[in-house]
């Protein structure tokens, strides 16, 4: 894996005995030998460290906040500049035909809009969003930081060791104090349906602070493949799999993420890429939609496995974008997509495996409660 890039952390994940696997251009630790069952329900009951320096740290900067925050609603169809400081929230790149270039975390810094991207889209959301904003507004990479997240139920009590200002953060706050000697950007929040923070911190110190966190008896590390189900459990999109730049937000089941504002007969409606498909189909009119699937057997339906209206039907509605065993509801669970008219739960589709139709049923998103700190 020698042409693959690495995560200022890459030391501590062959110390720590991790199994490395290529993934969106890095070296990354896929599991560690506790196993991604055991590593999943840790994070579900006590806390899990993550290694998401991959991500892309992006800082957009303009004259002041309005500035930065104007000059992206142009390209996602959120409301940035109503965002409350230290507040962030979730958002995306929409293209002209109402499809998703990524999907990304923006935070109120105050004098900036601190954005984080996913690794596979980096260099394209980085490029795109300079040749759209600058020289007004500058778009720079953060390149020195390690992100590291934190997630799970003693997430709080962990963190907050190291700085009592960890407690006092609700959902989707963000926040800028000291860990370890050094300055952390912090934020509440994460992709595991669990309480919990991403924490930005100076690479030179991202594996003493690791190394810290670790030591404490409730947290272990944890691989990207228990991230892959905690994150399906939770119903949570993966770039790539479950939306991409052919799926809109509302066949995604986004439409909460676009506030009134941007929305038809909003003070900023529209103004963003794709906004008269996207607007048109917000009032519940996408023709296809994201559901979660439950398989009726043991075995797991994984990604690109075909969807059909029956057990006899020739041509397939859709197709399974994420599947697997989902260790905390003990079952084999999937999201995939099908026509509106399939989309009710409990409707019985059938999806095909190793040549033979087995039913699933439609049901609805997350396939466990979400726990996040409100």
């Amino acid at each position: 894996m020698k042409s693959h890039l690495r995560t200022p952390l890459h030391g501590l994940h062959m110390a720590l005995g991790a199994k490395m696997v290529p993934f969106a251009g890095y070296e990354m630790p896929v599991q560690y030998p506790l196993g991604v069952m055991k590593e999943h329900l840790h994070t579900r009951t006590k806390a899990g460290l993550f290694d998401v320096s991959h991500m892309g740290q992006v800082v957009v900067q303009g004259t002041d906040y309005e500035a930065a925050a104007r000059g992206l609603e142009a390209l996602i169809p959120v409301d940035i500049l109503g965002l409350g400081e230290n507040r962030q929230r979730y958002g995306f790149f929409t293209n002209a035909d109402g499809g998703i270039d990524d999907d990304l975390m923006l935070a109120n810094r105050g004098d900036h809009v601190f954005v984080v991207v996913n690794a596979a889209c980096k260099a394209a959301d980085i490029a795109y969003t300079k040749a759209a904003l600058e020289p007004d507004v500058t778009v720079t990479e953060i390149t020195d930081r390690a992100l590291l997240a934190l997630q799970g139920p003693a997430a709080e009590a962990v963190l907050s060791a190291l700085n009592p200002r960890a407690a006092a953060m609700a959902f989707m706050d963000v926040a800028t104090f000291k860990v370890n000697g050094v300055e952390a950007w912090v934020s509440r929040s994460g992709y595991t349906g669990e309480d919990g923070y991403e924490i930005s911190v100076p690479a030179h110190a991202a594996e003493a602070f690791a190394q810290n966190l670790l030591d404490h008896p409730d947290v272990e590390p944890i691989g990207l493949g228990a991230r892959d189900s905690l994150r399906l459990e939770a119903g949570l999109c993966l770039y790539g799999h479950d939306i991409d730049q052919t799926t809109t937000p509302a066949e995604a089941g986004l439409s909460w993420a676009i506030q009134k504002m941007r929305r038809s007969g909003g003070d900023r409606a529209g103004g963003f890429p794709g906004a008269e498909r996207i607007l048109a189909e917000i009032p519940d009119e996408a023709l296809r939609k994201r559901v979660g699937l439950l398989p009726s057997g043991r075995a797991p339906m994984r990604e690109g496995v075909p969807l059909f209206a029956d057990e006899a039907a020739t041509d397939p509605i859709g197709t399974v974008t994420s599947g697997g065993f989902g260790p905390t509801v003990g079952v084999p669970v999937a999201m995939g997509y099908v026509p509106a008219t399939h989309a009710a739960p409990g409707t019985v589709i059938h999806g095909e495996l190793r040549g033979k139709r087995q039913p699933l049923t439609v049901t609805k998103l997350p396939f466990t409660p979400a726990n996040f700190k409100r």
